[in-house]
């Protein structure tokens, strides 16, 4: 299932390869740098593994670098620019045949610059997507918040740091409407802790029926393209 896991002579023929995007970037001072990564890896684990026996699925090594400028006050961030981004995606689709790209990370260039890949592209972005998701999501106050932890949370639980988590306050920041405004890095947009929404109330529980939702998407792609 994992490309970098597998010999040679069992990679199978033919298969759709998943490539999960995501960044290094700060998300609060409780969950890890490779939030957006972890995410990625964690939905394009769960369809590779619902469609076993029906479509070959490989997921890729994932990429955890994207076009991350909003967290750049921060420590940690590291950011590339588009062209490298676009350059190395379409590089690897050359190499694989059939890509199916996973993003987790919504900086608007990051989104903009895959989708002019033109290549199938899991965007979480796109309304129809967005209204499966949480109520947090859907609001645009969800970085590093409720959502985002508690999927952490759902896989990789040693990674956050619970004490500091539960002492977080909700705090609300319309990230689309900033951004919109011409505001670009978190200290503008309020976030000076490099977060928004409600983690205090995230939950492993929420992580994995919200990784059901996503998976159904992937798997929804993933079947359009095989066909």
């Amino acid at each position: 299932m994992n490309l970098g896991e597998l010999a040679y002579p069992d990679v199978p023929e033919g298969a759709v390869h998943l490539l999960p995007l995501g960044a290094t970037e700060p998300h609060g001072p409780h969950a890890p740098l490779s939030t957006d990564t972890l995410i990625s890896v964690g939905i394009c684990e769960r369809a590779a593994e619902r469609l076993a026996g029906e479509i070959a699925v490989v997921v890729l090594p994932a990429m955890p670098y994207g076009v991350t400028r909003y967290g750049s006050a921060f420590p940690g961030t590291v950011s590339i620019a588009e062209e490298t981004l676009r350059s190395l995606v379409i590089e690897i689709a050359g190499s694989v045949g059939t890509l199916v790209l996973v993003n987790s990370h919504f900086e608007p260039d990051q989104v903009e610059t895959l989708r002019s890949t033109g290549l199938p592209l899991l965007d979480l972005t796109r309304r129809r997507n967005a209204e499966r998701l949480t109520e947090e999501f859907r609001s645009g106050s969800c970085h590093a918040g409720r959502y985002e932890t508690s999927l952490v949370l759902a896989d990789r639980p040693e990674l956050v740091h619970a004490d500091r988590m539960t002492a977080l306050e909700e705090r609300h920041v319309d990230m689309p409407a900033a951004i919109r405004s011409g505001q670009t890095d978190f200290l503008a947009m309020g976030m000076d802790e490099a977060y928004c929404g409600a983690p205090a109330e995230s939950s492993a529980e929420e992580g994995r029926a919200t990784y059901e939702t996503l998976t159904d998407m992937l798997v929804e792609l993933i079947r359009e393209v095989a066909a």
